[in-house]
């Protein structure tokens, strides 16, 4: 095969079908009828003598060379990318289509917050939103599946680049009526930890509350599959959790006020004391990450600088200052 035979409309085909495991959803997300999808691959595979997609009646697999071609794929569409952004001039700038995720903890809370400016500052943009476990959305976006994700630092960014935005702090959420309500002041050390709920395993924010409480990773005896699930446990009686500011801000109104409430009144929230001398509370910081290579590094700079001059309210932005 010659490469007047190779399109990168055959390549944006194969790529589609490989992300989303479905030829019918690749064919929608490609403008094109179903039957033209799987007639050009089809001719792509036949050229390249091989089979990139192992078909069955219930899923689509990709073979293991189908794998090393479509991670080449994702490679040359994004310099194809760059080589139309520095023909009109707009190498770098945020156009077309982001994929934007967050972990699970954060971005139903998170996403209402950054979307109106965003949309302001991009309106042309189309942006692609979707959420996951910290260890598979640095997996996507390192295989090229997201172009930039927001989650918990530190991480892991070996061909990546993560910039801090802005601090989160923790609140305790606890039963109405439970005894650390009527405390005049709170720090962790007044947490029982046999009444400690967490997430189940897998989820960073189980890691960070298990950290910040000095526990092992075997600490707490009943584990929750999502963050409502868990404060839904919380309204139950079944103990206390650490709960991010902005989940409990995102419920029936609460805020970060010492007895605020949510869940109809069963569950509260308040904030530990601050230690002081410069020392925070419990919390985490939260930052975008973004692949180092990719060509829209200057527009991505800007989305950081934007979401770092606005940071939700009782978050406090993160000084920051890049070497690059």
């Amino acid at each position: 095969m010659n490469l007047s035979g190779l399109s990168l409309r055959d390549l944006e085909y194969v790529v589609a079908v490989a992300e989303l495991r479905h030829f019918g959803r690749a064919a929608e997300r490609c403008a094109v009828s179903q039957p033209s999808l799987s007639a050009q691959i089809r001719k792509l595979e036949e050229a390249l003598g091989l089979s990139l997609f192992e078909r069955t009646s219930r899923k689509v697999l990709l073979t293991p060379r189908g794998e090393a071609v479509v991670a080449q794929a994702r490679t040359v569409l994004e310099e194809a990318r760059r080589l139309l952004a520095l023909a009109d001039g707009s190498e770098g700038a945020l156009t077309g289509r982001l994929r934007l995720a967050a972990i699970h903890t954060l971005g139903p809370y998170l996403f209402p917050h950054i979307l109106p400016p965003l949309r302001k500052a991009w309106p042309e943009l189309t942006l692609i939103l979707s959420e996951g476990r910290t260890d598979s959305l640095l997996e996507d976006l390192r295989d090229g599946r997201l172009d930039a994700v927001l989650l918990a630092l530190p991480v892991e960014t070996d061909g990546l680049v993560a910039e801090p935005l802005f601090f989160e702090p923790f609140l305790l959420a606890h039963p109405a009526g439970h005894r650390l309500g009527s405390a005049p002041h709170l720090s962790l050390a007044d947490l029982d930890p046999s009444e400690l709920l967490l997430l189940e395993e897998g989820h960073c924010l189980r890691d960070q509350a298990l950290a910040a409480c000095g526990l092992s990773a075997r600490g707490g005896g009943v584990h929750a599959t999502g963050l409502e699930t868990l404060r839904h446990m919380v309204a139950a009686g079944a103990g206390c959790t650490l709960m991010p500011l902005l989940a409990a801000m995102g419920q029936d109104g609460a805020g970060q006020d010492r007895r605020t409430v949510g869940v109809g009144g069963l569950v509260e929230y308040r904030p530990f004391d601050t230690p002081g001398n410069g020392v925070r509370p419990p919390g985490r910081t939260v930052g975008l990450v973004r692949r180092a290579s990719d060509p829209r590094a200057r527009g991505l700079r800007d989305l950081a600088d934007l979401l770092r001059r606005d940071p939700p309210p009782g978050t406090e932005a993160v000084l920051f200052q890049r070497d690059e």
